[in-house]
């Protein structure tokens, strides 16, 4: 890969850490992410569950 996308990458990852780090409304747009994904799959999990036992 080329260098520079790869010098881009990291920069914006570490850019991205840093914008988290230092702000609420993102450190809480994180946290309200991360809590629907969980929420969705545990619904997908109990989903499956359901599914499974009735066959």
């Amino acid at each position: 890969m080329d260098d520079k996308f790869l010098f881009g990458v990291m920069l914006g990852m570490l850019g991205g850490a840093v914008l988290v780090t230092n702000s609420v409304k993102a450190r809480q747009a994180v946290r309200n992410g991360q809590e629907q994904m969980i929420d969705k799959m545990n619904e997908l999990g109990k989903h499956q569950k359901k599914s499974s036992s009735q066959e």
